[in-house]
């Protein structure tokens, strides 16, 4: 049996109507992300930070990819 810690898949949900994506493991929602910043903060948190977000074959994004953050453009980033 394979131990799910050392392969876990994450999922980044497709965006919601704020623009916000849902971060799950399996069954376990991990967290809500308003931008990449915020899923490599989840992931942290999780305990899966040895994960590239970006470019992980680990992490299943529904929706748009990493650079998707619908709304994003409407904050001013300083």
């Amino acid at each position: 049996m394979e131990n799910s810690t050392e392969h876990p898949h994450i999922v980044v949900h497709s965006p919601a109507l704020d623009g916000s994506r849902r971060v799950t493991e399996g069954d376990v929602t991990l967290g809500i992300a308003s931008h990449l910043d915020d899923v490599v903060e989840i992931l942290r948190l999780a305990d899966l930070d040895r994960i590239e977000v970006e470019e992980s074959d680990l992490i299943e994004w529904q929706g748009g990819g990493p650079d998707d953050w619908p709304g994003l453009s409407e904050h001013d980033v300083d």
